[in-house]
């Protein structure tokens, strides 16, 4: 059984993709977390029996309610209280692939010595995490500072024999799920509550599952754009590198190396052409899916720092003797970056939709709309309707959430990110793309079959090949969106 030990250690990329895609991977508390949990905790307990001055969340009420204090008695209370009244989410239900992801980065987060949790608080969060049960969030409730209030709240309910789980495909009530592992509710000491429900963890979830898509988008963009490039009797010459090293945006280098090495080799590259140059949709894929590969990078790096980082408040550092209430909760890194990705994510599908439909436009020699008796069969003229309007859709979805702000808790939390929004709004961008992709996939190869007996690559002839075994040529009319969802699959699952 391959475990991820939580530590201080920074969480990479690499294991962010092992702990995504290998769902029977287990968490395990270092000695070295569960000694600077615990020392966080006695200092907390310590410094709140000796200070009588109050400590913001721990000693008082929340929000614009920071300056009524709260009774030694009545601190466990507060606490569960919190829980229970921001777990105000509604909308869909979050996937389990995210909430898994939540509960990894929410663990990770407070083990890092500055929250103020209890020792088995933490252990609990990992045991939901190693046995597979996923709590009921949902997603519309985060304003994106003071955290991801209300999504969290949800995700810890359970931890309190309160709200929901699903797990093995079964929804229990949190009640049930503890008394079937035989485990007791949690009993919310100081300030847990807060530590809980202050942070980042839910824009940080969609991040990591975003960040992964789109790594695998763009690779999947180049592979596309290259079979469209061998559809429409596209030329080499944009590709070479003398062109690129005059302009060394290193996504733009990236992109036409890809290119070049998905060609090596075709005969279809390799004919002469009696065109001089090609659309900016063929010829300016270097500039063009090079820059999102460029913003996907940036993006990447703010994620990494965000899920190695401490987004509760108060913070408490015991070696400093400080509690200090500030403000990383709030997700502007975030929303900003989100937003950015999603126009980077949107531009690959634009792009797309452009190459599909010169492929259909009855050029260089191709039939209008891919099929061989336009007229009597419409052909592929309608796949790329479907493609026009993913691209418009995701056109609205990327007016950025970030420069929005509604104040909320009397004026008390005045500026907020909005990143939660940005973070729902970029996984639907990114899930559109994966469809457009799929598009211009089945639309290519169609193309592809017009240039026949010319081959491609070994490389695209293979991912043809592979195509063929889920979606075939098509002749004549057929219902076609079983044929665009096969292709769409084809995109998300086939190992490229």
């Amino acid at each position: 059984m391959h475990k991820h030990i939580i530590s201080t250690k920074k969480i990479t990329l690499s294991d962010l993709r092992e702990i995504h895609s290998n769902k029977d991977l287990k968490l395990e508390l270092s000695e070295e977390s569960k000694a600077l949990i615990q020392k966080c905790r006695d200092y907390l307990d310590q410094k709140t029996a000796n200070q009588k001055e109050p400590i913001y969340g721990i000693t008082t009420g929340f929000g614009s309610l920071c300056n009524i204090s709260i009774s030694v008695e009545d601190l466990s209370q507060l606490q569960k209280n919190l829980v229970m009244s921001h777990a105000c989410g509604t909308g869909d239900e979050v996937s389990q692939e995210i909430v898994r992801l939540m509960l990894f980065l929410k663990a990770h987060a407070i083990s890092l010595g500055n929250s103020g949790v209890q020792l088995i608080t933490v252990q609990r969060i990992v045991d939901f995490f190693n046995e597979g049960i996923y709590p009921v969030v949902y997603e519309l409730g985060s304003l994106g500072a003071s955290g991801d209030l209300a999504p969290l709240a949800h995700l810890f309910l359970p931890l309190l024999g309160l709200g929901e789980v699903n797990y093995k495909g079964e929804r229990f009530t949190g009640a049930e799920i503890l008394a079937k592992f035989g485990w007791e509710p949690i009993t919310l000491q100081s300030k847990e509550g807060l530590a809980l429900l202050n942070g980042t963890q839910f824009m940080s979830s969609h991040g990591v599952d975003l960040i992964l898509r789109a790594e695998r988008i763009v690779k999947i963009a180049d592979i596309t754009g290259a079979l469209s490039l061998e559809g429409y009797d596209g030329r080499k010459e944009p590709f070479y590198p003398s062109l690129h090293t005059i302009r060394p945006h290193q996504g733009q280098i990236d992109t036409a190396q890809a290119v070049r090495d998905l060609l090596a080799g075709s005969e279809l590259i390799e004919q002469k052409k009696v065109h001089v140059q090609d659309p900016y949709s063929f010829r300016c894929m270097p500039q063009v899916h090079g820059a999102s590969k460029d913003a996907i990078e940036y993006v990447t790096n703010k994620v990494i720092i965000e899920i190695n980082s401490v987004t509760d408040n108060p913070t408490v550092f015991p070696d400093e003797d400080l509690v200090l209430s500030g403000g990383n909760f709030h997700g502007q890194h975030l929303a900003l970056a989100y937003d950015f990705l999603s126009i980077a994510m949107a531009e690959l599908g634009n792009i797309s939709e452009r190459r599909v439909y010169r492929l259909i436009a009855g050029e260089r020699k191709l039939p209008a709309f891919l099929v061989a008796n336009p007229g009597l069969n419409s052909g592929f003229m309608i796949p790329q309707y479907s493609a026009a309007a993913i691209v418009s859709q995701n056109k609205q979805l990327c007016t950025p959430s970030s420069i929005d702000s509604i104040s909320s808790s009397n004026e008390q939390e005045d500026h907020v990110s909005m990143g939660a929004n940005g973070a729902t709004k970029a996984l639907r961008v990114a899930k559109n793309v994966e469809r457009l992709l799929g598009i211009e996939m089945f639309t290519a190869t169609q193309a592809i079959e017009f240039r026949r007996p010319l081959k491609s690559s070994d490389i695209l002839e293979k991912y043809i090949a592979a195509f063929r075994e889920k979606v075939e040529f098509v002749n004549d009319d057929k219902v076609m969106y079983t044929e665009i969802e096969k292709s769409t699959q084809f995109i998300k699952e086939y190992n490229f």
